[in-house]
């Protein structure tokens, strides 16, 4: 018999490492550049997109308004801003978006002068490393926002060239396909929309009938203080607070909406109001720790109907101004950041 030549192991090793990296420049390729999802991603890309861009469009000193979803549905800009005398974005999402991509992207459009207030999910406090890592937002980066990505930690790379799937890889031409085919996103009608100034609308308490069932039945979410105080979201939120204290921004905590009948503990609240005044921030704790009934509520115990997304803003209005007022005189900010002083941009309508 023939003896079968062996093929020699560097040159077999150096064909698997070339297949290897073929692999990863065509998977790169193909979901960096040419994949997309613009229905299941593409309209929290867009909102991030508008909400920043108004940030930076907006003059002098504004008002932003940073959580997930809670954010837009709970808090209304437009009855903040007429209140506090200074323009206001809110620049929520949804809890599912990374806080380091969150920030990066308001870092480059707020100034000295401006105001952060971050009523955070409760999930968001604990998120973990992981789980930020290969979220949605890591896959908006790949196809749409490099020069963001590029400025993360880089296990957010990797996370990002490996957040996609075979799945994915079968849907994106779909998707791609049914928008390029003037398809009509329902969402809005079931939902409703949302305003030029990034506030959730038209969640209207009769369209929150529909979810009477499933808002009775909801248990929300307390993570206790322990988990609070450790969780990787914590850590981001911090570092934020720092970049805001260096760079002049008045950054303010807050709390969530939910329900009244299930509240956090004091422990939790604790947990949460430390995280920012141990990092030279403010904290802003309303009277009823902004619980609400749950007729209160259009869908999760996250989002307010539009009735009392409108009650509950004026009451973080007020809070605001009262504390500004009880520190404006130690902090010596800017004349236009002072309450009862109108900016140079006009008030949202």
């Amino acid at each position: 018999m023939r003896r079968l030549r062996a093929i020699p192991r560097r040159n077999s090793f150096g064909r698997i490492a070339a297949a290897c990296i073929a692999s990863l420049v065509l998977y790169v390729t193909a979901f960096g550049l040419v994949l997309d999802h613009p229905l299941s991603l593409g309209f929290l890309r867009q909102q991030i997109d508008v909400k920043v861009a108004l940030g930076a469009a907006v003059g002098g000193p504004k008002l932003v308004v940073l959580a997930g979803s809670n954010g837009p549905y709970s808090h209304r800009c437009t009855v903040i801003a007429r209140l506090l005398h200074m323009p206001c974005i809110n620049g929520g999402v949804a809890v599912g978006i990374g806080l380091d991509y969150l920030f990066a992207r308001w870092e480059r459009v707020l100034h000295p002068g401006d105001i952060v207030y971050l009523p955070m999910e409760e999930a968001q406090y604990v998120r973990g490393r992981v789980e930020t890592d290969v979220g949605p937002d890591a896959a908006i980066m790949l196809r749409h926002d490099w020069r963001t990505l590029a400025r993360l930690a880089p296990d957010r790379w990797a996370g990002a060239i490996f957040s996609t799937d075979l799945r994915d890889a079968l849907m994106a031409p779909i998707e791609m396909a049914l928008v390029a085919g003037d398809f009509h996103d329902p969402r809005e009608a079931v939902t409703g929309g949302t305003d030029a100034w990034g506030d959730h609308t038209g969640h209207t308490a009769a369209m929150a009938v529909a979810n009477a069932a499933e808002l009775a039945a909801a248990q929300p979410y307390h993570p206790d203080a322990a988990k609070i105080g450790a969780g990787y979201g914590s850590t981001l939120i911090a570092a934020f607070l720092d970049w805001a204290r260096a760079h002049d921004v008045r950054a303010i905590g807050g709390l969530p909406t939910g329900f009244a009948d299930s509240p956090p503990s004091d422990a939790s609240i604790d947990a949460i109001r430390v995280v920012y005044l141990s990092h030279g921030a403010d904290f802003l704790e309303l009277p009823n720790r902004s619980l609400y009934p749950r007729v209160a509520f259009f869908d999760t115990p996250s989002h307010l109907n539009e009735t009392w997304q409108r009650i509950h803003s004026v009451a973080v209005a007020d809070g605001l101004v009262a504390l500004l007022r009880r520190t404006v005189s130690l902090r010596e900010p800017p004349l236009s950041l002072r309450v009862g002083h109108r900016p140079a941009a006009a008030d949202p309508p």
